[in-house]
């Protein structure tokens, strides 16, 4: 059974609803799952700016933030972030880099990783958000898992084959079936390989 941590930010709740589904499907692949949200480091006047920002961090103060110790525990970790100018959410750039140490430490390699995002235009950024945020696991030495077109539910939820993400309108509609259906792919795909590649692991440890 491999352990699963989902890491993610969200400022008014699509990319939980997105996290929400990968952990399903990470679960149903018989996963451990953590789903942790980073921390939110914007200002009060900020989050008070949108009314939907400010019901989010409300309905999330007091759960679990996320930790390096949480990817130290995980076999595969799968990173939210909301598109922010084609690029990651600053929020989660800062938790990726509070870990100089684990990395430093060896402690983030030889593990699955994958990405999932969001933007309000059909282009606004989503490849490169994913793609940028690709580039910090090439330095983990982590296994980039993405879905590609091996299933059917990419197509449907727009085809990107980088990571699941979402198109949610000028209203900020959230995900739609497709999407969560592309997510839950996403979760049992991560998880179906990091078992794979605890496998062997767990053979020479026994020996």
């Amino acid at each position: 059974m491999p352990n699963v941590a989902i890491i993610y930010y969200s400022s008014t709740g699509t990319n939980a609803a997105i996290a929400e589904a990968i952990a399903e499907g990470a679960r149903a692949a018989g996963a451990e799952v953590r789903l942790r949200l980073v921390a939110e480091t914007a200002p009060d006047a900020a989050i008070d700016s949108n009314p939907k920002w400010r019901a989010f961090v409300d309905e999330k103060r007091g759960e679990p933030r996320a930790t390096p110790a949480d990817l130290e525990w995980a076999d595969a970790v799968v990173f939210g972030t909301p598109t922010r100018f084609g690029n990651m959410a600053a929020q989660l750039k800062q938790f990726i880099d509070t870990l100089g140490g684990a990395w430093f430490q060896g402690k983030l390699a030889d593990k699955v990783y994958a990405g999932f995002t969001s933007a309000m235009n059909v282009h606004g950024g989503q490849e490169a958000t994913l793609l940028a945020l690709y580039t910090s696991i090439h330095h983990f030495g982590g296994y980039i898992v993405t879905p590609g077109y091996t299933d059917p539910v990419t197509f449907a939820s727009g085809g990107n084959p980088y990571g699941v993400s979402v198109t949610t309108g000028p209203e900020g509609s959230g995900p739609s079936e497709h999407d969560l259906a592309h997510a839950r792919y996403l979760g049992r795909r991560v998880a179906e390989v990091a078992a794979r590649l605890r496998a062997p692991r767990a053979e020479v440890s026994a020996a």
